[in-house]
């Protein structure tokens, strides 16, 4: 694994860090070792713009406002993302693709748990973002790609694991392509109830020789991702 090239935390974020990791992380059961450790040597406030900083190790959500897409983006919250990260089961052998990978903090967790990272954004200003602080992180390796998030990276594929930056309502069908056998893809899904109402989950999915298989998480929920948004039905 790779250790963070940030050097500069002050004495104050280090703390914030340990306590993000041990009163939002450890008390969602994320028990994993090489989680957990991601998490204390990546530091989130170098990864923000300057307004957000303070807000770096609170135990909440953060609306990205640099981002030029027209959703907007969010950075899910730690304990929200610790949990997912352990639920993909990343080996040192896997290679993963970062979906909305928005200014990089998500690939940097998964760089130092995977043998390879793709990081796939649409916002090409998010993208630049995130190459300047995965270079400064010294995750330079992670392979930056701007295109359209529900085509994935072809070129790239098979992975072993698919992670989505967001929650997703339908045409995750690319995506799932995109899996080798064996491989997780995990996103959160929004199910529309009735009209105007929904609930959102997040899923693990799981390709073994072209089949695909789902499993409850737990609940959470995000923005919807604007090109994995289900159109409105007409109503009479």
């Amino acid at each position: 694994m790779t250790a963070s090239h940030f050097d500069d935390s002050t004495p104050e974020d280090v703390i914030r860090r340990r306590t993000m990791v041990d009163c939002q992380i450890r008390t969602v059961d994320v028990t994993d070792y090489a989680v957990i450790e991601r998490f204390l040597e990546v530091p989130r406030e170098k990864f923000l713009p300057p307004e957000l900083s303070d807000f770096a190790y609170s135990d909440m959500a953060l609306k990205l406002p640099l981002s030029v897409a027209p959703e907007g983006r969010q950075l899910l919250s730690p304990a929200v993302l610790a949990r997912f990260v352990q639920a993909a089961g990343v080996k040192p052998t896997d290679k993963v693709l970062d979906v909305a990978s928005a200014i990089g903090y998500s690939a940097a967790i998964f760089a130092g748990l995977a043998h390879e990272v793709v990081a796939l954004e649409a916002d090409a200003h998010l993208a630049s973002m995130a190459q300047t602080n995965l270079a400064h992180a010294g995750h330079g390796a992670v392979r930056i790609t701007t295109g359209p998030l529900v085509e994935g990276v072809p070129s790239e594929a098979p992975f072993d694991v698919i992670f989505v930056n967001g929650a997703v309502e339908v045409h995750l069908d690319m995506l799932l392509k995109q899996l080798r056998s064996g491989g997780r893809l995990l996103a959160i899904v929004r199910r529309t109830t009735e009209p105007g109402r929904g609930a959102s989950q997040a899923v693990r999915f799981e390709s073994q020789s072209g089949r695909i298989s789902s499993t409850f998480l737990f609940d959470a929920g995000a923005p919807v991702l604007m090109e994995f948004r289900k159109e409105p039905e007409f109503e009479f």
